[in-house]
């Protein structure tokens, strides 16, 4: 959603803050609030002017007519106020149709003023640009303001005078008031762009000789422009609407959402209602909602929301166990529903988003049984039936009662079923699998040849390939009648390579001679080739780093498919817009603001291009072309029929609904002509009416279905077109969010246009009027099919359209990597590995989630057990690799592994390779001798050796003992490394069989001499041993194996790698240059051969 309402209070904090006028704002910043949590002495401290100022008190709660309603208190002492609030605060009233409680209040101070000083001034947006209402006579009883108040309009991209304010608003206003209320209304106005607001309304604003007062507000953001605004606005605090409590969980939801680059919405509308809704898509919840209503559930529908935009498994989880919760919380006597529905996805993977939803049934299956809930599944997209066969098991082990459906039932189908207004089918007839499709187009891809007809071949008539006209210098530019063409060529926005394959496989089905993407952009990377396939072979399309050099080697493009962020996209969409090929703009991004997508209507308007967008999936014109991600993957695009034309043409705001309409269209018609999504937010880039007059203007188009929504007038157009005789082709409309007018509380759907702001913009309104003016509306959503149906029948039968013969489409080879998402083949892996799994929401270390690490405070130590030895160890294994890691992280620059290090960081080179240099150098004589000695002294234990006999063997055979001796510490200054690990091996390790024998050793070879002691290689090596063969996670087959393959050496390179890095920085910190070798520490000799 964009247009949000603000409390009073944040409005006039704006205002106080951010208004530049010359007029005297008085008042600024005096407002105090009260809540249940106000303690009167501090708020008394806080703002002293409460003890001497007369007061005025009202409740901020988005609460209209206020004054009307005998909820202002004026006039007042503090104790007045508290006397006046007795009777109000925390009690519940009645406004309109909605119940609330008043518990957040407003205190001010009380502007003693006449009725001739009190005014009203509004501002609000429209398509075209802001209207500025004022009347001299404001206040309680204003009246009818759209009828009476003085109006101007500020175009797009125009500046408000105090010239134009005088001349066109304040006619009625005495001269010695004009210039301050001119000055005022210009400063409030450049507030109003500059914030991003959508509506400010002051009623009333008072004008006395002490200065300009605002006494009461209330005002719309753009909450989409919070990138743009986030200095000024602040973290902004959106209200409910009054009536309808804030709950925690829609906040968690609203958090989940501003997280994710999917959508994720919830309203609460009745926590303890029996029907539930777990609905994907903007467009499909407000149709589920409808139906509901519809069919007298209005009373029992808990809430409203949506998930679409792909959400990942995780989030879909986090959804779906939030409303799960919530529905499990009172039980009810007739039992509760849950109604997980959707339209045909475009691109979210059904199977992945159910997999999240199934994870938590299974996580409330108790509640969900004790409640006696039933669940009624309908959805299609990609890979659905997966997401149905495992939405299917999930009601069979559970003993859930879960009813599934695809493609092949009604959308809302499943709400009469759960409502009992209709029959449960035992056994649904289920649709062909993706996989039949692809890979047997020629035998399910035929159509009756009674259900086709002569629109077949497109009509190639001259003003099929024209582009936009060319008009006289001044005016606007005509814009192209055909957007798409058998040979359209595309520039893709983004690095969007699946869209695009998406694209190409949609040519080659339609049999294209030449792929419909021309070339690809994206700035972040240097001009490159990317490779795609166009049926069995692959191509590559050039990508370019900026628009002018693909304009510019492409001449041919005539339509540009923006996948730019919300953030870039009017930057994007501003700069194709200078090239005069580009005839057709598609912005799917979603959350634009308003006032920059109003430019860009501007700017397209001038140049004859057409915007399609923005929030949109795009449009579809089978046999032709289509947008991005548009009618979902090939198997839809088949079942559909969208890669020939058919004679029916649809435009509707939803993309997900658009796909729904794909396959009403093609079950009922002979098919789609040509559809396209406008997208749903308030102001899109083009209209109903320009599409529909463009489909009238369409030979090959002989009826036209128009899906609309509450909110906005546009509908009404096409009923001036049709009663004025403009669309003579049959219109099959119906206008979705029916169910608004039912709800005590206003309920902003999921489209940011979907908000009615006066009567005639509810959908009743609109499917009224529409019908009235002699288009085809059915009773509802559920009906539009069979109207369509019969629509087409009446002109088969007259003649319009004439059947004629399918031909099949060629076939397309399915990708690899869906292929296996499908678990069509398998093919042996390159590479396996058991410590760590990223593909998830969360990273996983041998089956433990990070979070799970950080919450358990496993350290260091835990995570390297995770890794290196797949277990989870006790807390004092964890403790002693640490102490292992502190004990070998330095021994000084001298020995080999830190000199190779110093040596390397002083010849300049990087940390990486100075870091190599020192590392290579570890091996039996420096570092290695962890395994070594690990090895040795277990072969000689476990084999039963005393310790003197495993000395004099080692003698005997010529070998060093690995792990004993140390060129400086001996008996008499013994290695405290060697102390601390000892002491802790002793008070912490349950036995220290290994270490025991390695100590008896060295007591042996010290007696020989002194410095021939257990050194800390050695100790960390038998201590390891010791530590895993009796710490409880290991076997002693797999204890021997981890010392077998080296895991003991990782140890000392682990904790060395830290001292190693530490000498490269301090030789850098210390700018020492190039290293050479003194002379006088080289022994240079002859050879031997040469010396005797």
């Amino acid at each position: 959603m964009s247009a949000k309402a603000i409390s009073e209070q944040t409005g006039k904090e704006f205002l106080y803050k951010y208004i530049c006028t010359s007029a005297a704002v008085q008042n600024r910043f005096f407002y105090s609030r009260v809540t249940t949590e106000t303690d009167w002495n501090r708020l008394t401290q806080e703002h002293p002017w409460l003890l001497t100022e007369r007061l005025v008190v009202k409740p901020d709660q988005l609460i209209k007519r206020r004054g009307k309603l005998g909820l202002v208190g004026i006039d007042l002492d503090l104790q007045g106020v508290k006397e006046w609030l007795k009777d109000r605060f925390m009690k519940e009233t009645t406004v309109g149709k909605a119940k609330g409680v008043l518990k957040n209040f407003l205190i001010e101070p009380f502007v003693p003023h006449t009725q001739e000083e009190e005014f009203y001034v509004c501002i609000y947006a429209t398509r075209e640009g802001d209207h500025v209402l004022f009347h001299h006579e404001g206040g309680v009883e204003v009246g009818d303001v759209d009828a009476k108040a003085q109006r101007l309009m500020v175009a797009v991209n125009e500046k408000l005078t105090e010239d134009q304010v005088k001349e066109h608003l304040l006619t009625n206003v005495s001269e010695d008031k004009k210039g301050v209320l001119s000055n005022f209304i210009v400063g409030l106005f450049n507030l109003y762009e500059d914030l991003y607001f959508t509506y400010l309304e002051i009623n009333p604003l008072v004008v006395t000789e002490g200065g300009v007062y605002v006494l009461d507000m209330a005002a719309k953001i753009d909450a989409t422009a919070d990138y743009i605004c986030k200095a000024k606005w602040g973290d902004v605090e959106f209200p409910p609407p009054f009536g309808r409590e804030a709950y925690p969980e829609e906040a968690y939801i609203a958090d989940l959402d501003a997280k994710s680059g999917a959508s994720l919405k919830l309203t609460l509308l009745n926590p303890r209602g029996r029907i539930w809704t777990m609905v994907a898509g903007g467009g499909a919840s407000v149709v589920y909602s409808d139906t509901i209503c519809d069919l007298g559930g209005v009373d029992e529908l808990a809430n409203y929301g949506e998930y679409s935009g792909a959400p990942s498994e995780q989030q879909t989880y986090d959804y779906a166990k939030t409303i799960l919760s919530l529905m499990t919380r009172e039980k009810h006597p007739e039992g509760k529903v849950l109604i997980i529905g959707g339209s045909i996805a475009n691109f979210t993977n059904v199977a992945a988003t159910f997999k999240g939803i199934v994870r938590a049934i299974k996580d409330y299956q108790g509640p969900l049984k004790e409640h006696e809930v039933t669940i009624f599944v309908r959805r299609g997209g990609p890979n659905y039936q997966e997401g149905l066969r495992v939405m299917g098991e999930v009601g069979k082990t559970t003993g859930i009662p879960i009813h599934v459906f695809g493609t092949e039932t009604h959308m809302t189908a499943i709400v009469g079923m759960a409502l009992g207004h209709r029959p449960i089918p035992n056994q649904p007839p289920m649709d062909a699998h993706t996989a039949n499709f692809l890979l047997n187009a020629s035998s399910s891809a035929k159509t009756p040849a009674s259900t086709r007809t002569a629109s077949f071949s497109e009509p190639r008539s001259p003003t099929d390939a024209t582009p936009a006209k060319k008009c006289k210098a001044g005016l606007p530019a005509a814009k192209a009648t055909t957007l798409f063409r058998k040979n359209t060529k595309s520039i893709v926005w983004g690095m969007q390579t699946r869209a695009v394959q998406g694209m190409l496989d949609f040519d080659y089905v339609c049999s294209r001679e030449e792929p419909s993407v021309a070339a690809m952009v994206y700035p972040f990377t240097g001009d490159h080739k990317q490779k795609f396939y166009w049926g069995h072979k692959e191509i590559l399309l050039p990508v370019y780093k900026s628009m002018a050099d693909a304009t510019k080697k492409h001449p041919e493009v005539d339509v540009m498919i923006s996948f730019a962020s919300l953030r870039s996209a009017f930057d994007s969409t501003v700069e194709a817009m200078q090239y005069p090929q580009i005839h057709t703009i598609a912005i799917i991004a979603e959350g634009i603001p308003e006032a920059q997508t109003r430019k860009l209507i501007k700017m397209a308007d001038e140049k004859g291009v057409t915007i399609i967008g923005p929030a949109t999936v795009g449009g579809i014109k089978p046999g032709c072309f289509k947008i991005g991600n548009t009618g979902g993957m090939l198997d839809n695009i088949l079942a559909s029929k969208l890669y020939r034309p058919g004679s029916v043409a649809y435009v509707s705001r939803s993309g997900g609904m658009s796909n729904e309409l794909n396959n009403i269209i093609s079950r009922t018609t002979d098919g789609v002509y040509e559809g396209v999504a406008i997208g749903g937010d308030r102001y899109p880039g083009s209209t109903f009416m320009d599409h529909v007059l463009r489909y009238q203007d369409t030979p090959g188009i002989q009826m036209i279905v128009v899906l609309g929504e509450i909110g906005g007038t546009e509908e009404y157009k096409i009923c001036q077109g049709i009663q004025e005789g403009r669309i003579t082709k049959p219109v099959v409309c119906w206008c979705i969010g029916t169910c608004a007018t039912m709800f005590t509380s206003e309920v902003q759907f999921g489209h940011a246009g979907a908000c009615a702001n006066q009567a005639s913009e509810t959908a009743m309104a609109k499917n009224q009027a529409l019908r009235d003016a002699g288009a085809y509306v059915p009773k509802s959503f559920d009906e539009l099919g069979d109207v369509i149906r019969t629509v087409y029948d009446e002109l088969v039968a007259d003649g319009t359209i004439v059947p004629a013969q399918e031909v099949p489409p060629p076939t397309v080879p399915m990708d690899y990597s869906w292929a296996r998402e499908l678990g069509l083949i398998r093919k042996p892996a390159s590479f396996m590995t058991s410590i760590c799994d990223e593909r998830g929401q969360e990273l996983i270390y041998a089956g433990m989630s990070i979070t799970e690490v950080f919450k358990e405070e496993m350290g260091i130590g835990g995570v390297l057990g995770l890794l290196w030895f797949q277990r989870r160890l006790p807390r004092y294994a964890c403790q002693f690799i640490e102490m292992c890691l502190m004990v070998t992280a330095d021994h000084g620059p001298a020995v080999s592994g830190a000199h190779n290090t110093i040596v390397c960081a002083r010849a300049g080179k990087d940390l990486v390779s100075s870091l190599t240099s020192g590392l290579l150098t570890i091996g039996d004589r420096f570092g290695g001798a962890l395994d070594a000695a690990a090895k040795q002294f277990s072969k000689a234990f476990d084999s039963g050796m005393l310790p003197m006999e495993f000395v004099n063997k080692m003698k005997k055979d010529g070998k060093l003992i690995m792990g004993i001796g140390h060129r400086v510490k001996s008996i008499n200054n013994p290695d405290m490394r060697v102390q601390i690990l000892k002491d802790f091996v002793k008070q912490h390790f349950p036995s220290s069989q290994l270490l025991d024998y390695a100590l008896d050793v060295e007591k042996i070879t010290t007696s020989k001499k002194p410095n021939l002691i257990l050194n800390v290689d050695g100790f960390i090596g038998v201590a390891f041993v010791d530590l895993l063969r009796t710490c409880g996670g290991f076997t002693r087959d797999e204890a021997d194996e981890f010392v077998e393959i080296g895991a003991l050496n990782g140890i000392f390179v682990l904790g060395r790698s830290m001292g190693f890095i530490g000498h490269y920085l301090d030789q850098k910190r210390l700018k020492q240059g190039l290293y050479r070798h003194p002379w006088d520490d080289i022994s240079y000799v002859l050879p031997e051969h040469m010396s005797m």
